[in-house]
């Protein structure tokens, strides 16, 4: 078992050079004992964004506040608190704060899928 707040932790700097104003809080991992799977949280700063990308993995996101942009493939999909999305294994997608606050979203993982 494993109870924490998010606002005890420190975010992770998005370091990629695709990637703007965008850090990630991990939240519950094989660390906490969820063996297989991370659960993050990335916030994304006013005009920032996360790398466009694809990987061999899927991931699931719920959006818990802000107004964002979800690229998937070649469309975008504009997101808000409460949306949720399943991006397939090897589709292209960025997620982008097209909004004027902060723009925060969870994104779950495979373990493997984990690199930050």
């Amino acid at each position: 078992m494993f109870v924490g707040n998010i606002n005890d932790l420190e975010g992770k700097v998005i370091t990629s050079p695709e990637a703007k104003d965008s850090l990630m809080k991990v939240l519950i991992s094989p660390k906490e004992g969820w063996n297989g799977y991370v659960m993050r949280v990335i916030e994304v700063n006013k005009g920032g964004y996360t790398p466009k990308h694809s990987h061999p993995w899927p991931h699931i996101n719920y959006v818990i506040e802000g107004t964002g942009q979800l690229l998937i493939d070649d469309k975008f999909h504009s997101v808000i608190s409460g949306a949720y999305a399943y991006v397939p294994s090897n589709t292209v997608h960025q997620f982008k704060n097209v909004g004027g606050d902060i723009f925060k979203f969870i994104c779950i993982v495979p373990e493997e899928g984990h690199k930050y």
